[in-house]
């Protein structure tokens, strides 16, 4: 975005909350254009769910953009039984209650994929929250638990190297990074999809041309080779250009808060 906006950008890794505190802080920044929130689905959608927010996850940002989709991935050790979905979930079946699945902490997209995997298939398993995706991935490795709902982010590298399993893609398409992965749809739970996409805001007091540059700042970057190749290499999706607008990130916002908060309620998930 630098190269477009002419001056630097600096990046500060804001921890806490989920997200929440680094948001809160945007949302109550001059609308200038000066501070903006990398959020991602969690932030964006279930945080309003699972936490008390100090601010209104619609009326006190205005969209930038939305930038990647990063479907999830239902991985699990090495040594289970099963050796795709269908024979997954059918052992899962046969051992209600028995399996434990890691989780990045209570209340995270980790967790509600999982609810979202059980609601679909009728199985029963257990959460186990750790602090953080890679600890979870170590513990599968190890055999200590059984399953995940993880991020391509969190789970890619091990899947490449084969020390844990990959059963399916939560997604319409394979990934184009692990094409051997097939979708939930082929594997045998068809439309159970999940996946934690991120979008850019500012504060709901910034002036719409300064939107707008900021927003054709990220449209610049995601049309970069460069920065597709890293993305794509991590299992990040780019969304068509014509969905690169602060009108569609607000509208798959809302649909998005529509379709997972009754759920996440439902569930009874809170932070811990």
């Amino acid at each position: 975005m630098r190269r477009v906006l002419g001056q630097p950008v600096i990046i500060e890794n804001v921890g806490g909350g989920a997200g929440s505190i680094g948001a809160n802080r945007v949302a109550r920044a001059a609308g200038d254009g000066y501070t903006i929130v990398l959020g991602n689905w969690g932030v964006f959608v279930a945080n309003g769910a699972v936490y008390t927010l100090p601010y209104d996850l619609v009326n006190d940002f205005d969209p930038v953009a939305p930038i990647t989709n990063a479907p999830y991935i239902i991985v699990a050790r090495r040594s289970m039984p099963a050796d795709d979905l269908k024979g997954l979930i059918a052992w899962l079946r046969a051992n209600p209650g028995k399996a434990s699945a890691g989780t990045t902490g209570a209340g995270g997209a980790t967790q509600i994929g999982g609810v979202l995997f059980q609601n679909a298939t009728g199985t029963r398993f257990q959460f186990v929250p750790y602090r953080g995706g890679a600890p979870v991935i170590q513990d599968l490795i190890a055999g200590q638990i059984d399953l995940m709902v993880a991020s391509t982010g969190d789970a890619l590298a091990q899947v490449r190297a084969g020390t844990i399993k990959a059963y399916a893609v939560m997604a319409r398409r394979r990934l184009a990074v692990t094409p051997d992965v097939p979708t939930v749809d082929e594997a045998g739970s068809p439309g159970t999809y999940f996946s934690a996409w991120s979008g850019l805001w500012a504060s709901a007091r910034t002036p719409r041309n300064i939107i707008m540059r900021l927003n054709g700042a990220v449209m610049d970057a995601l049309a970069d080779p460069t920065v597709g190749e890293r993305l794509a290499d991590i299992g990040q999706e780019i969304f068509p250009r014509d969905q690169q607008t602060p009108q569609a990130l607000a509208a798959l916002q809302k649909a998005e808060i529509e379709k997972w908060w009754p759920m996440i309620k439902a569930a009874g998930i809170k932070a811990e």
